[in-house]
């Protein structure tokens, strides 16, 4: 049978792995560094990344390794900046460190789409130019480098804007969440600018599953990967799908000077690498996730 380990399991993303590994009868220890399971699991060990020798409680003699452990957020105080260095930073490179000793088929990161310099209207592929403009994004950048320095086997994805949720319902995380969190609540949606910026929009079991089907392949190993969907939309597109929906109006606000210093710009993914080696067909449609919603 195969056996993984989760870091991140009560985060957004980590929680779906959690999900999906339990729907396929994987063994595997969920991790956070909350004292409980947000989902109940029993056999959920509280582990603080940056702490190696809590890691080191851990049996890595496993198939997968999911590090999907870390903050999130802008901000660039050196406190911050510290916390988020020690956390993301040391706390993947611990990892690897147990990796490293043991016998791991295959570690799996999570990057962001914060890693590129955005180009007006063109999707962008693995190799396209990166601009990282907050400390969260010079994380997932030093992780990537340090992933390929390591002698682990891994495979690092990228992944631009994710909605949805298999296990809470309605819920969703980031800029849907957000904009549904305001018009369920029957307040209008207010967006930055003209809302002209683009982004890829992945449903979280497109998410899940095109990791899945590219750990059983070799070919994968060592690669990264931007994750694609069958929604390559802008901000104002989306916001006036959900504005729709609820009976509310979308406004425009002007840009804060803090957020537009940070902004990278449209990040659209061109996700062909990926598809090319998985054959994976996505099945989600924003359009019909929020038809199916309450």
């Amino acid at each position: 049978m195969q056996k993984a380990i989760v870091f991140g399991a009560n985060g957004y993303l980590g929680r779906h792995i959690a999900h999906f590994l339990k729907q396929q009868e994987i063994e595997f220890i969920p991790t956070g560094s909350s004292e409980k399971s947000v989902d109940g699991y029993p056999n959920y060990k509280q582990i603080d990344v940056s702490n190696i020798a809590e890691l080191q409680q851990l049996d890595f003699n496993v198939d997968f390794v999911f590090a999907f452990a870390g903050l999130t957020g802008t901000g660039s105080s050196p406190e911050i900046i510290e916390r988020f260095t020690k956390v993301n930073e040391l706390g993947l490179a611990n990892v690897v460190t147990c990796c490293e000793s043991a016998k791991v088929g295959r570690l799996i990161f999570p990057s962001t789409r914060l890693v590129y310099k955005g180009v007006e209207n063109t999707p962008l592929k693995e190799d396209s130019e990166k601009e990282a403009k907050t400390i969260y994004a010079q994380n997932k950048i030093a992780c990537e480098k340090l992933l390929a320095q390591s002698n682990v086997s891994y495979t690092i994805f990228r992944i631009c804007v994710p909605y949805g949720n298999l296990i809470d319902t309605n819920y969703s995380y980031g800029t849907i969440g957000f904009f549904i969190g305001k018009a369920s609540k029957g307040e209008n949606i207010t967006i930055y600018g003209d809302g002209s910026l683009k982004r890829t929009f992945s449903h979280v079991s497109d998410i899940v599953q095109v990791i899945f089907d590219s750990l059983s392949l070799s070919e994968t190993v060592g690669q990264i990967y931007n994750i694609g969907s069958n929604d390559d939309l802008s901000l104002l597109e989306v916001a006036q799908l959900v504005a729709e929906k609820y009976g509310v109006s979308v406004e425009f606000v002007d840009w804060p000077e803090s957020a537009l210093s940070i902004e990278s710009g449209d990040t659209i993914f061109d996700g062909s690498k990926l598809q090319q080696v998985t054959s994976y067909q996505y099945q989600d449609r924003l359009t019909d996730w929020l038809e199916k919603i309450g």
